[in-house]
């Protein structure tokens, strides 16, 4: 086992000196069509990576999942998160898989996230689901948007294999979902209603994500995103990216950065607070992170950083918020 502590984690550093409440300003999001992908691929391809290497976020349409599907992803969701708290405790947090309830505390605030989560992946999930007649049909719901989530993520991320120089289906191999190694989660969120402070509670504190690929599914109504590109982090400009129905929200996560030696920018990003005396509404998203295989080697072509396995990596972003989670 290689010795974790060998890797020094710049993006915890920069992670840490992001906990102001900054100023908003307007900024373009680009919105890409991934309709007749195979034939369109090399287009895309294109448009995609300019979107990334800008601001590092961008959004998809046309990526094949329905609206009707969404809405239920949403639907199956919410009901997990209204079941009595004692049912949803009989399947803690462990290993990235699991429910948890405000310990996630992010470097940039030192405080809980005001939220709870639900988190699927699917080698981990062992006594972690509830059973049909508590919830039923709640599983396989789950895994079928899953699977929806992984199959748009595997057609983004071969366009940044495409430019990058690698075959088309290198990330597609590394996130094999086949594999008991697999470790890419999709992720359910209920942040809770809740009233400005003047120092917080946090909804989520900044961040960047994880994993090489993240796309989000917000509600309409219940916004709160905010994102911050890297070269305006000591100046903490945030745009707000509000809910629409059908798009996927994508960010570039640590993970692709490293496997891209920093051409591809994972770019700060939170759930914002209500100002001072400012009251929001409760908040439901969908997260699915496209997360490298724990046996999978992260290096980039030109070794910008040590060689190190997706499991390792993980291991040390995740025990960074979630105290003995891992």
């Amino acid at each position: 086992m290689t010795n974790t502590s060998a890797y020094a984690l710049h993006e915890l550093s920069k992670e840490s000196r992001m906990g102001a409440r900054g100023v908003e300003a307007a900024r373009e999001v680009r919105i890409i069509d991934l309709t007749d992908f195979d034939q369109r691929k090399e287009e895309i391809a294109d448009q995609v990576w300019q979107a990334a290497t800008d601001i590092g976020f961008f959004q998809v349409s046309g990526h094949g999942i329905a609206v009707e599907e969404i809405n239920s992803a949403f639907a199956n969701a919410e009901r997990f998160f209204a079941l009595p708290e004692a049912d949803k405790a009989r399947h803690p947090l462990r290993r990235n898989a699991g429910w948890e309830y405000r310990s996630q505390i992010r470097p940039s605030t030192g405080k809980p996230d005001q939220k709870e989560s639900y988190q699927i992946t699917r080698p981990r999930m062992e006594g972690l689901w509830p059973d049909d007649v508590t919830l039923p049909g709640f599983k396989q719901r789950a895994l079928t948007f899953e699977r929806q989530c992984w199959e748009v993520g595997m057609k983004l991320l071969s366009c940044f294999a495409i430019k990058l120089g690698m075959a088309e289906t290198f990330f597609t191999q590394a996130h094999d979902p086949s594999r008991e190694t697999y470790q890419s989660t999709l992720r359910m969120l209920h942040y809770f209603a809740i009233s400005g402070e003047p120092d917080g509670p946090w909804r989520a504190g900044a961040h960047t994500d994880f994993d090489c690929l993240t796309l989000l599914f917000q509600r309409d109504g219940q916004g709160g995103l905010q994102v911050c590109p890297g070269k305006e982090m000591d100046e903490q400009v945030w745009t707000p990216i509000e809910p629409s129905e059908g798009l996927i929200t994508c960010n570039i996560g640590d993970m692709l950065m490293r496997w891209s030696d920093d051409k591809l920018p994972s770019n700060f990003h939170r759930v914002s607070n209500p100002l001072p005396g400012e009251s929001v509404p409760a908040r439901y998203s969908l997260a699915f992170f496209c997360q490298a295989n724990e046996d999978v080697i992260i290096e980039g072509p030109e070794k910008k950083y040590p060689a190190i396995s997706a499991k390792e990596y993980l291991a040390q972003r995740i025990s960074a918020n979630f105290s003995g989670k891992y």
